[in-house]
Order: C-alpha cells, then structure tokens, then sequence
C-alpha cells in the first residue's frame, strides 16, 4: 500500500506530489486526459495548441519567482513576447507586469514536476471512506482502491461534496463562491496581427490571446484563444454545454467587434466552460491538514486566483505534512 495518494494533476497536485515523492510512495489520479488542470492545454493540428485555462503567469513573491527562475533555465518556461493591449477602462495597467508561459504549453510546468511520478488519468473519484487510519477510495471505473494518506486538490464545490465530514475546520462551512469562465478556441484564415494578446474592458468578452505569437508552432492558420468576463460566464455557465455554439458566437462576434479585424473565415471552433475557475477572495487558511487521519487539501481557491497561489498552497501544505 502506497503512503499517499493525490487527487488532481494542476499546479497544486503536481507540486505537492513532486514534493512528497522525494520521501515517500504516491499515485496522482486525474479525470482529465492529460496533467494541467486548468492550465491545460489543447491540441488543433499537429503541434498546433490552445493554451484555455491559465493564459499566463506573473510571478510576485520571491519564493514562486524562484521556483520560476529556475524553470526558464531548464526551459520550461519563457516569456511570452510581443504587444499585450490593456484596453480594460475598469483597472489600472501594471507596467511591471510579466507574462511567462510554458515552452510547449501552460501544462508544462505540471507535466515537468509529475515527470517521475505514476499518474492515472480519466479516473475520477467518487467516494472517500476512512476505516482504521486506512482511506477506502471508490472510483467511476467501478475501482477501489487504497492508501495511507489523501490529499486533495479540486476546486471547493467537489472537496466539500466529497470530504465534508473528514474536515474540522471552519472553513469548510464558508460560503466560497468560484467564478466561471468561457473559453472559445477559434482558427481563422491567417492575417498575422501584431497582437500578442487583449485585455478588453466589456461586460461579455474580457481576454483574447494569440496563440501564434507565442512562437510554439509555424502554422498556416491564425489561433484565438478567447475568454469571457466572469460576470457573464456566471450567468451562463450552467446551459452553456446546449448552447456552446450560440456562445461561441457570441465571444467570437465581439472579438471581431472590439478589435475592429476584418471578420475573417473562421474554420474551427471548441467552446469550453470552466465552471470553477477562479475564486477572487482569499481564506484564512494557506490548506488543510489532519494528521491524525492524514487527510488533507490544497488549491489556489485558498489563497486567491492566479496560477502562483495553487504552488503556494501546496507549499504550505508540504510544510504541515513534515511537523
């Protein structure tokens, strides 16, 4: 029996498994197809991507700006060049702020901390039990299977649904609203702007990146990555899987509309709505652990909503793992 097992294959469950493995036996298990959470991303053709999850990171404390300094060493990461338009009317533009992105993707930063480690993917967790210091986990492939430890890692919704009883803490008992968001990948016929990427001030549309200028790929068509506000997303979210279409055209009407491009052909569309995305007000808590039934949780929701506060949580929770 192996001493942990981990929930979740983003920033959070990568960390803390990369962590943990230098002392102790683990398994990650993930529902998605691949390690990113969502800093996920997908492939069009070829070596052709979207990056729709986490569109970048900008690291502020010195702890996380080394952790990333030493990912630009090993290429992991790189800055991500180019004209970033600020036209958000509602927020002050900080000119300091840096926009680093994965070599090959968003995900790289998880797919390089799980390199070593034995991940299960498309597996889902349905049901914890503790009996005798022993978690009994019961999986949607009709699996159970067993572990001395647990620690998860998924938005706050799922952890309360899941481990509600196993919590002593106030925390679990607050009311942690998680935005949505609408993330709409569109290829065109190629224009080559010299757009890195737009921060918009409108109610619908918030964020549009271009996936080419992140100079991953050649490719004979133009990528856009296209976000909605959360507002909007919060509002929608809950019908967005029947009518991902009209969304779709919804988001990609308004790029056309607020960047002033010609309306070019667009020959493929994916729509993807994260229904957890991001949870703007921090916790008094950094993560969880309970010791005497080695359960625990991390997750940026506890800190706030960039890509830094899931590394930090997960930091924080490697720190009460080892007292």
């Amino acid at each position: 029996m192996k001493d942990f097992c981990i929930i979740g294959s983003g920033i959070s469950g990568s960390t803390i498994a990369h962590t943990l493995s230098k002392k102790y036996s683990l398994d990650v298990y993930d529902k998605a197809r691949g390690a990113g959470g969502r800093s996920s991303n997908k492939k069009f053709i070829k070596n052709e991507s979207f990056d729709h999850g986490v569109q970048y990171i900008s690291p502020k404390s010195n702890q996380f700006k080394k952790f990333i300094n030493n990912l630009i060493t090993k290429k992991i990461v790189k800055k991500w060049p180019g004209k970033h338009m600020f036209l958000n009317k509602d927020k002050k533009e900080d000119k300091k702020h840096i926009k680093m992105i994965g070599y090959k993707g968003n995900n790289s930063i998880s797919k390089h901390l799980l390199k070593n480690i034995n991940c299960i993917f498309n597996t889902e967790l349905i049901k914890i039990t503790n009996k005798d210091k022993i978690w009994e986990l019961d999986f949607s492939d009709g699996s159970k299977r067993f572990y001395k430890s647990l620690i998860l890692t998924c938005p706050f919704p799922q952890l309360k649904k899941l481990s509600k009883k196993y919590i002593k803490h106030s925390f679990i008992n607050k009311k942690v609203k998680m935005d949505a968001n609408i993330t709409v990948m569109m290829v065109t016929k190629k224009v080559r702007p010299n757009i890195s990427s737009y921060f918009f001030s409108d109610k619908i549309l918030g964020w549009a990146a271009y996936e080419n200028s992140k100079k991953r790929f050649k490719s004979d068509y133009d990528l856009w990555t296209l976000q909605s506000t959360y507002k909007w997303a919060n509002k929608t979210i809950n019908k967005n899987k029947i009518n991902k279409l009209d969304n779709a055209k919804i988001l990609i009407n308004k790029f056309f509309e607020l960047t002033n491009f010609k309306k070019n052909k667009v020959f493929h569309v994916q729509n993807h709505g994260w229904k957890y995305s991001s949870n703007s007000k921090p916790l008094n808590i950094k993560s969880y652990w309970n010791s005497s039934i080695r359960f625990g949780a991390c997750a940026d929701w506890f800190i706030g909503s960039r890509l830094e506060s899931g590394w930090l949580s997960a930091k924080d929770l490697s720190l009460k793992i080892k007292k």
